[in-house]
This record gives C-alpha cells, structure tokens and sequence, in this order.
C-alpha cells in the first residue's frame, strides 16, 4: 500500500468559491464539482495556509485527492484562499426567474451563428464528456488572445440572440454553456472581444455560463444571473491584464 502523501496542494485549475455556509470547488480539468459544509470548509482554509495533508481528515483528502481537487507535492505549497462569494436570501429553491421567448427566423449572422454552434458542439464530442469544459476553455482562451475590439453591449446581444436561434435547430444539448461559447466564437469571427464568465450562485448551489461587455453588463441574460459569483471569466479586457 502506498503512504499517503506528505505534502497536498490544489492545482490552478481548481476554484473554491465561499458563501459562508457552503464551500464550492470546481476542477475545470474534470468538471468536478464538490460541495463542502461549514466543517470541512473550515479545513480547506485550514490546508491552503499550510500546505499540509494532516490539516484534513483521512477520508476527506483522500476524496480531494481521487477526484483532483489536491494533489500531492514534494514541500508545503499553500494555495490562494478561496473566493468570497456572493450569498443570497433564502428562497428554498424557489426563486422566480425571468422567462423569454426565443423567435427561431433566419436573421443577418445565422450562418455564422450556426457555424460556431456546430464548432462547440463538435469540441463537446473530441474527447470524454468530463473533459469537454476543459477542451472548450482552452479553445475561448485562444480566441480570446487574438481579438483587440470589444464587443458592445448591443453587438454582444445580438450574438447571444444570433445562437439561440441556431440552437433552436440542434439536435444535440444546448444550454448555457454551449451558448456563451458559441457566442464567443461568434463575435471572435468579427475581431470582437466579449468576456466569457462561469460563476457559482447559492440556495440551491447552482452553475451557469454566460457573455458580458467590458463594463460587466451580462449580455442577453436575466437579472437573476447578477446572484451567480464568477468563477472562471476568459476574454474581454481580463486578456490585457498580463
């Protein structure tokens, strides 16, 4: 049997969100989402000062550990703390959101519209399905390099529009992330830049992805989408920050 590692420390792609009553990792290698409660949260915090593997309890990181939240390393290597999030009332699962309606008729940028759908989609199927959010951010954040003009706030919403009708036609799931993506792609095919966001919301633990401008306005999206915190953004004016 092998010892149990020494030293852990989590990997860039991992981001812990904290709203107080529940700690919320994401692993964007694996698209894993854990949930911990106040206690073990407690200890997360507890590990990311130290570095230290005994902080946590033998069936906590060995979970951590299996599904790549932590992974072993040769010294202590503390990691940032994690996110503060944005808490939110409790509505016990029964928020009320905004309901639209999606009018499928060709417009002006259909075809491309169609055409970065159908690249997502695509990426979606190049690998194993808890990969494909990994594959399709490395994509955006390649798009997001070369593109120097931001979108506005209407061309912006006019993308999201523009791949909601062509998702109205596919066959396969079409949900928010294949959106934003989608619309990311999209906007790149003009030099337009747009930051893509995927963020965390509370009451129930909840994820979304979705476009904003530069000046942070969501495009296209429901005021409810202000109640999710980001997790990952990519693009937009964040690529000038180097």
């Amino acid at each position: 049997m092998t010892d149990p590692p020494r030293f852990v420390t989590a990997p860039e792609h991992v981001r812990a969100l904290d709203f107080d009553h529940v700690l919320v990792l994401i692993n964007y290698r694996t698209s894993n989402v854990q949930c911990l409660l106040p206690n073990a949260a407690k200890l997360w915090h507890d590990a990311a000062t130290t570095g230290q593997l005994t902080t946590l309890p033998p069936t906590l990181s060995t979970r951590l550990l299996a599904t790549g939240f932590l992974r072993p390393s040769a010294t202590p290597t503390p990691w940032p703390a994690p996110l503060p999030a944005k808490s939110a009332p409790a509505s016990w699962g029964s928020a009320e959101h905004t309901a639209g309606t999606i009018h499928p008729a060709p417009s002006p940028g259909t075809l491309t519209a169609t055409a970065a759908l159908a690249a997502v989609l695509a990426l979606t199927r190049l690998g194993p399905r808890s990969t494909a959010l990994h594959r399709i951010t490395t994509v955006l954040a390649r798009v997001a390099s070369t593109c120097r003009h931001p979108a506005t706030h209407d061309q912006a919403e006019a993308a999201v529009r523009a791949v909601r009708r062509a998702g109205w036609y596919s066959p396969s799931r079409t949900a928010c992330l294949e959106e934003s993506a989608a619309t990311v792609l999209f906007l790149a095919s003009r030099r337009l830049s747009a930051t893509w966001c995927h963020g965390v919301a509370p009451d129930p633990v909840r994820l979304h992805a979705w476009v904003q401008t530069d000046d942070g306005s969501p495009a296209a999206e429901p005021p409810s989408t202000h109640a999710y915190t980001p997790a990952l953004t990519i693009g937009g004016h964040h690529q000038h920050q180097l």
